[in-house]
């Protein structure tokens, strides 16, 4: 039995050592479907390279975007601190131009050494010799020059000015009388402004510039809207203003028919049938520009115009001389041309009153810069001539008497007009040199003006004007100016205001800039010669008056 067990064990043994699975031999041969399973795994190999180039594109990718994210960051990062650099680098401008801008109101009227000298001097220095240098006559010289050449013209200012309101008080009542008071515009006096009312007027021939205010029919009004009131204007459009036609009641069309529907059977008994009220046609009448309700500027002067012309045909049988219209760019020129060919100007300038002030606006100020170039016929011209004479004559009160500050004016005013002669005018004007004069009082004491102080007032009014030239800024006397005295009754809007830069055209115009500063120079050149000249010999350039105008 156990023989058997044996024997059984050892041929189970040998036949698994001798199976060809375990145990395959050298030379035994390569079963059928290998080749396929090579080219399975070859195929799969091919497909793990695949695989692993994609997932290697996209590892690639995802640290592509992990980078431009973190760049992005840190560009966000670095222009949020640029931003705030530069915000706080503009708050520090902000505040230093401030101070700088407080400091300069503070100081601009402090002393000038260079301009004058002395414990007196209220006005910045130029930086360098004053009037380059050049010399004006002394005080016995001009002294002469006044009383030879330009104090006589004041009897001839005060017969011309008797002469020209008489002519205009007949020629505006004839207008009013030609005038329907329901629906033409009513004409109030007139009132002399200017130099002629100033009593500084030298230039020829004499010249009387009248505002004639006027005002519309009931029951419509104007109501005047302030640049300095409203939303912010640009430079250009400072100083000019809209004036807008309204009613009373706050009405625009007056009818209940222009605001309902009327029945079939329903006749209105103001404008009737046929009778259709025309908001536009209304407007037109009111001289606004086309549909708008604001007034036109154009429309006004022609209406002026032709309104004079009917007065004056209405009265010319009364008069030994003829009335024409002067100059074609200046409207309201009028001329008075007598028969022994001598002649007269004078303007007459439709105005309109700015509430219960004293201001009046303007289509065109003769002889005066404008704020610049209107931008449409709407656009009204602010005029302060009025206050401007208001503050001469009030001022006059307080000075010694015999003052020097007409006389610097009218001087100054008589060199500049020779000049312009000479070169053509320039930039510069009348109205700069007034507005020059006004700073120069309400800085000095009323002891500085002795007449005995012509010549250092006259100086110092000329340094004045160099270093306005020069720093291209003249402000404007009354706007925004809180220094004038608050008697004066300006407007609180106009005191408010930004202050007005007259020069502010010598900025954007360097030909114009170049011509007035050569010819301001040229003018203090030739001043000494020519107030010799005229101290010695005073010429009958000028056009007078005749002994006696006949009304027939």
């Amino acid at each position: 039995m156990a023989m058997g067990l044996f024997r059984v064990c050892l041929v189970v043994v040998t036949a698994i050592i001798n199976h060809p699975l375990l145990f395959p031999r050298e030379n035994a041969t390569v079963p059928e479907n290998e080749e396929e399973i090579i080219r399975k795994m070859q195929e799969h190999q091919e497909k793990l390279q695949l695989e692993q180039l994609r997932l290697e594109e996209e590892v690639a990718r995802l640290v592509a975007e992990k980078e431009t994210l973190e760049q992005v960051a840190e560009e966000g990062q670095v222009q949020n601190e640029t931003l705030v650099t530069w915000d706080l680098w503009s708050t520090l401008c902000m505040i230093l131009f401030l101070v700088i801008e407080v400091w300069r109101q503070d100081h601009q009227d402090g002393p000038s050494p260079e301009c004058l000298g002395g414990d007196e001097d209220e006005l910045p220095g130029l930086g360098a010799t004053p009037l380059r240098g050049l010399t004006l006559p002394n005080k016995t010289t001009l002294g002469h020059f006044y009383e030879r050449c330009i104090r006589g013209a004041t009897a001839d200012a005060t017969r011309t000015r008797e002469f020209v309101e008489g002519f205009v008080d007949d020629l505006l009542e004839a207008l009013r009388s030609l005038c329907n008071r329901d629906t033409d515009m009513e004409v109030e006096d007139f009132i002399g402004v200017d130099s002629m009312y100033e009593n500084w007027q030298v230039d020829r021939p004499l010249l009387c510039n009248l505002f004639v205010p006027f005002t519309p029919p009931e029951p419509y009004r104007f109501h005047p809207e302030l640049w300095c009131s409203s939303r912010p204007v640009p430079l250009d459009r400072q100083g000019y203003s809209q004036i807008k036609v309204v009613r009373a009641d706050g009405d625009a069309l007056g009818c209940i028919c222009g605001k309902t529907k009327l029945g079939e059977d329903m006749l209105c008994l103001l404008h009737g049938k046929n009778n259709v009220l025309r908001p536009g046609s209304e407007m037109e009448d009111l001289l606004c520009a086309g549909d708008s309700p604001y007034l036109d500027t154009v429309q006004v002067m022609r209406w002026f115009q032709t309104a004079l012309t009917r007065a004056w045909h209405l009265i010319a049988h009364k008069y030994e001389f003829d009335l024409a219209f002067g100059q074609l760019d200046t409207p309201g020129s009028l001329k008075i041309k007598f028969r022994s060919g001598k002649f007269m100007p004078f303007n007459l300038i439709p105005v309109i009153q700015c509430d219960d002030s004293d201001l009046y606006f303007v289509s065109h100020l003769p002889r005066e810069p404008s704020m610049g170039t209107p931008a449409s016929s709407t656009d009204w011209l602010l005029s302060f001539a009025v206050y401007e004479r208001h503050f001469l004559r009030m001022t006059s009160k307080a000075l010694p008497e015999g003052a020097c500050h007409l006389s610097c004016l009218q001087i100054a005013s008589f060199l500049l007009s020779k000049q312009s002669r000479l070169t053509s005018p320039s930039g510069l004007s009348d109205y700069h040199l007034k507005t020059a004069l006004l700073h120069l009082l309400l800085s000095r004491r009323a002891t500085d003006w002795k007449g005995s102080q012509l010549d250092t007032r006259l100086h110092e009014l000329l340094c004045f004007l160099e270093r306005s030239l020069l720093e291209k800024k003249l402000h404007h006397f009354f706007i925004g100016n809180r220094k004038v005295p608050e008697a004066m009754g300006l407007p609180e809007a106009v005191r408010r205001a930004e202050p007005l830069n007259l020069f502010r055209p010598f900025v954007l115009q360097r030909t114009l800039y170049r011509k007035t500063v050569d010819s301001f120079y040229e003018m203090l050149k030739n001043a000494p010669a020519l107030i010799s000249e005229y101290s010695l010999h005073v010429p009958s350039d000028h056009a007078s008056l005749p002994p006696k105008a006949v009304i027939l």
